[in-house]
């Protein structure tokens, strides 16, 4: 069976994208219901908040800073701060442009999906579009659209860059063109030249128009990676974002685990939901990569175990894996592609029936199940958030005195509800902390060198910095105490 189709094969019906809407509309729906019964309205993670100040001050002050006046490179993602400006700019921000975007690139994502398995598998021609319904409701997708992160537009740019590869689209400026963007999406972009060049360099029938290509492909890259380069040595002085290097100091110790735990951790995380019985899927699109010679297949393929390895060997697999979270759709692609063309062959003769059963409905049952799941994990991080980092920042914006310097490992929600003086432990306003990010000893000198008056942390975080401080404010939240975790804590720093 051929992998490529003609494209007019390939074309989705009006009546197959609404559904794919609907669908992405009803789950975020479920995702926010369940927050806001939970809780209340808000995103899972204190550097959401990092983007909306970042996002607020460029539009209303037309600054590139996360406290005014003071510019910093400190946003990982430029262009998604820009676009979440846009929000402020029409009075739908924080919370409803936000959710608008992550509904929007869901749907985009889902729809990209169908299509290519419409254009890679022939005999892919589904009542229903069930390839981009599981998309839209695939459950680490939805909690990156409605998180109020870049996850999600940086998955949709990397799974349409290897989507082209693997139609053999000759397009070359443009895969250059989306790999440059991408790296304003987030740095790790950059990795994607690697499966765009190999597949140049193995596709081109001469070296003539392997450096024809290549040439275009660098060009379209470099015209947007320069200036990515250039905007960060301007604003923080750098080529790239603070943020690059201050979660290198800070994980250093999770560098330095066995790597086989490591890559435990990274699994349970990547399987945890429908895609566990997507695996076989994987291994025979794999396999048939291999013996039908589909080298852009094998280099998205490539690109995507070497990207969750890249990632499992720096940064910790945390908060459902988000930072692997770019490479799922396109390795859930991959097992989809494989079960598209399973369910349409008879590869068991008379008995294919049976696996036909047992592996749709492994699909449809952990799918179902995880919506449920989904919903109440993303409620319950977004409860977090809410009741830990929002609450602190806004009592701190109502009670300290307004001239009070505060120390802070999470400055998400800090920076947008207060407007005290901040020193960022974690480095990413503060760069000048990253070298000793992790050195206790040398982060009580520098607080005492800036002045601080307050810290606010989580008490187990730091293991001597907290000694001789006083208790200001306790968060108290009881839904961090249901995990039986510490609250986030003001303390009152008492310097020399």
């Amino acid at each position: 069976m051929t992998h490529t189709s003609s494209a007019s094969s390939a074309d989705i019906s009006k009546r197959d994208l609404a559904v794919i809407a609907l669908t992405v509309v009803l789950i975020a729906s479920i995702y926010l219901l369940a927050s806001r019964f939970t809780c209340a309205i808000g995103f899972p993670l204190d550097d959401s908040w990092i983007h909306q100040t970042y996002a607020r001050n460029l539009a209303q002050n037309g600054e590139w800073a996360f406290r005014s006046g003071a510019p910093s490179a400190g946003s990982t993602a430029p262009l998604w701060s820009a676009l979440l400006a846009v929000g402020f700019l029409l009075d739908l921000s924080p919370y409803i442009w936000t959710y608008l975007l992550g509904i929007v690139i869901l749907f985009v994502l889902g729809a990209l999906c169908e299509w290519a398995a419409r254009k890679l598998v022939v005999s892919y021609r589904p009542r229903f579009p069930w390839v981009g319904i599981f998309i839209a409701i695939e459950w680490h997708l939805v909690w990156a659209a409605m998180s109020g992160m870049e996850t999600l537009l940086h998955a949709l740019i990397v799974t349409t860059v290897l989507l082209l590869l693997m139609t053999n689209s000759p397009r070359y400026l443009t895969l250059g063109l989306l790999t440059g963007l991408s790296v304003w999406v987030r740095p790790d972009g950059l990795t994607l030249l690697g499966p765009a060049l190999m597949t140049i360099l193995l596709t081109e029938a001469d070296w003539r128009s392997r450096f024809s290509a290549t040439l275009r492909c660098l060009i379209g890259f470099g015209a947007l990676f320069g200036f990515y380069l250039l905007f960060n040595l301007a604003i923080g002085g750098t080529p790239m974002p603070n943020t690059f290097y201050a979660k290198q100091a800070e994980y250093a110790a999770w560098q330095a685990r066995p790597i086989m735990g490591r890559l435990g951790e990274m699994s349970l995380q990547l399987l945890a939901g429908p895609s566990l019985a997507l695996v076989p899927g994987v291994i025979g699109w794999l396999v048939k990569s291999v013996r039908a010679r589909m080298l852009g297949s094998l280099a998205a393929m490539i690109w995507c175990f070497g990207y969750m390895g890249l990632y499992v060997s720096r940064l910790p697999v945390y908060q459902h894996g988000r930072y692997i979270m770019p490479a799922m759709p396109i390795f859930f692609l991959f097992g989809l592609l494989a079960f598209a063309e399973f369910d349409k062959s008879k590869l068991f003769a008379r008995h294919h029936w049976v696996g036909q059963l047992v592996w749709r409905a492994g699909i449809a049952m952990l799918a179902a199940a995880f919506v449920i799941l989904g919903a109440r994990s993303y409620a319950e991080d977004t409860a977090i958030i809410e009741s830990e980092m929002v609450v602190t920042a806004k009592w701190v914006a109502e009670n300290l005195p307004p001239g009070a310097v505060i120390a802070a490992h999470d400055i998400g929600a800090l920076g947008y509800f207060d407007d005290h003086e901040l020193i960022d432990m974690a480095g990413l306003v503060s760069p000048e902390v990253i070298p000793f990010i992790r050195d206790e000893a040398r982060l009580k000198t520098f607080l005492n060198e800036n002045k601080a008056d307050y810290l606010i942390a989580f008490p187990e975080f730091y293991s001597t910095l907290l000694e001789d401080t006083e208790v200001v404010f306790s968060s108290g939240s009881e839904i961090t105490r249901k995990f039986d975790r510490q609250s986030m804590t003001v303390f009152q720093w008492k310097r020399p």
